[in-house]
Parts: structure tokens; sequence; C-alpha cells
């Protein structure tokens, strides 16, 4: 019994001390665009800086404490949902230090557009640094490795990739869905309108794209963009593109389709004549892998619904 004591001890101090000198649970090192981030922890105090990392968080369960262009991201993104009391800390372009500080976070997720910043948010808190627009990037991969990344420092990898599988499913559910109706013969034109004559039409290297080829449809317009995955254009220069479906992607300017009615840049065009527009809620083109998916049941909804001649 005594020596039974005497072993049972040593091997209790050497579990304690091995807990004492271990890191905690999901501690460890991530490379990023600027350098490398080290957690001794999972953070729980977040700052977002552009809202392809506010969406990544809220997929991810986590409410960030705050965000850039907080009120700008109901209207734009819509979904997932923002929480109400998320604090605003200025724009995407130029956010208030001072207002982050304020926030104490203990991880900031913000992207190179920022990187004459980056040392000063290395001073408040640690910085995860990863662009998912850029030249010559992917968007949805992109994106893609930020919600995984952000699910490891998190502790929630079950949680990136329950919502990678989901996004997965519902791309094969509505592809499905559109060919068995016929549905994905005819290109579509995914534009959003800047005013009655000029639209954003977005190109094969956009997050728009990686819906489209999961649906199994054609992207009407066959040039490559800027970075974000966009051309500015007038109407005019859809005309060419003939057995197209034009979709249109809200919000719109008020009092767009009075405009649209008495112009004959929009009646002219075929998609037009032939009650083929179509109009969708938003989705945030320069989003995260949410888009994705939101992009896929809102189109294949409207493609089945019908179309129509005008905008709402």
């Amino acid at each position: 019994m005594f020596t039974e004591q005497r072993t049972f001890r040593p091997l209790v101090y050497l579990c304690f001390l091995a807990f004492l000198i271990s890191p905690p649970a999901h501690a460890g090192t991530w490379g990023h665009e600027t350098g490398t981030l080290t957690l001794p922890r999972p953070p729980e105090r977040i700052v977002a800086l552009n809202w392809a990392a506010t969406e990544a968080l809220l997929l991810l369960g986590i409410t960030p404490v705050g965000v850039a262009d907080r009120d700008g991201y109901s209207a734009w993104v819509q979904a997932p949902e923002l929480p109400d009391g998320v604090a605003n800390v200025g724009t995407r372009v130029a956010p208030s230090l001072e207002a982050i500080a304020e926030l104490k976070p203990d991880l900031i997720v913000s992207s190179a557009d920022l990187a004459p910043a980056a040392g000063l948010l290395e001073r408040i808190a640690p910085t995860y640094v990863i662009s998912v627009y850029k030249e010559g990037s992917a968007p949805f991969a992109k994106a893609r490795e930020m919600l995984i990344t952000l699910g490891q420092m998190l502790g929630r990898e079950n949680q990136a990739d329950a919502v990678l599988t989901d996004i997965d499913q519902t791309l094969e559910q509505q592809r499905v869905r559109l060919a068995r109706a016929g549905m994905d013969q005819q290109p579509v034109a995914l534009v959003n309108f800047l005013d009655d004559r000029h639209v954003r039409v977005y190109a094969p290297n956009g997050l728009y794209q990686t819906t489209l080829n999961a649906l199994g449809l054609s992207n009407a317009w066959p040039d490559k963009a800027n970075h974000w995955g966009f051309s500015v254009v007038g109407l005019e220069a859809i005309a060419p593109y003939q057995n197209s479906r034009i979709v249109v992607i809200s919000p719109t300017l008020t009092g767009l389709s009075d405009l649209l009615a008495a112009s004959p840049f929009w009646t002219y065009l075929p998609p037009v004549k032939r009650n083929q527009v179509y109009q969708i809620n938003p989705v945030w083109p320069f989003g995260g892998v949410y888009p994705v998916k939101r992009l896929a049941i809102l189109l294949a909804d409207a493609l089945m619904e019908g179309g129509h001649n005008n905008v709402r």
C-alpha cells in the first residue's frame, strides 16, 4: 500500500507539470499575408474590418464586437444577419483606430487594402490579414481559406466544415433543380444598375462565377474584369449577347423602372423584348463563401418563377 502511494504521487505531479507547460487547446501560429500570428487561446473579442470577414465570423457562430461600415452590411449583405449591438468602427477604407482600441479586441481581421495601417493595428491586437479580393486571386478559394483558418483559431473547425458542406449540398440541389426544368441552357448576365444607362456586369473572374459554374450556367459576359470581378459598361455593351438572360441584383435606384421603360437602350435589348429579365434580392458580390449559396438559391428561384421586361 505504501509503495503504491509513493509511485502514484510522482505520476500526479508529472501530469500536473505537463498541464502547466502544455499550450491551451487551439493555441497556435498561423501565417498570413503580412507575417505570422500567434494566439495563446481562442480569441473572444474580434473586430472585422471588411464584410467578408464579418460574414465568416457570423457563419462560425461568433458575433464580432466591432465591424467596419456596420449599417451598410444590413443593406447590402443582409445574410448572415448581423445582430444588434455591434459597434461601428468607421469605414472599410478608413477604420477608426481609436474606436477599435476602445473595444479591447484580442483579434483583428483585416485585408491588404489596409496595409499602411497594419503596424498600427498590430499595436492594438494580433491581426490576421487575408485578402479575398486582389489581383490574380480566386475569391471563393480565398474566402474558403479564411473561414477554415478562423475556424481553427476559434476552435470551431467542425462549424467551418459544416458550413462548407451545406454550401456544396445547396449548390448541387439547385443545379439539379434547374437542369430538370431545362432552365440551364441559356447564358445569364448578372448586373447591378448604376443609373439608367450603366451597369456593373459580373465577370468570370469574380465570386459570382463560382455559383454559375456550380449551377451549370454560362456567364453571358465573356471578358475578365478588375480584381473585384466586374466591369462598368453601358447597356449597349450587353446587346451583342442576344441569347442571354439578364439578372438584375437589387438594390436599384428610386425611379429606375420608369426611366428604363422610356429608354431606347433598355427596350432595345433582346432579353427585354423576350421578357427574360429577372430581379433578385441583394447578394454582396465582394463577400466570403455565403453569397455563393445565397445567389444560387435566389437565382434558381427567379429563373423558375419566370421573367419580365422591366426592373422593379
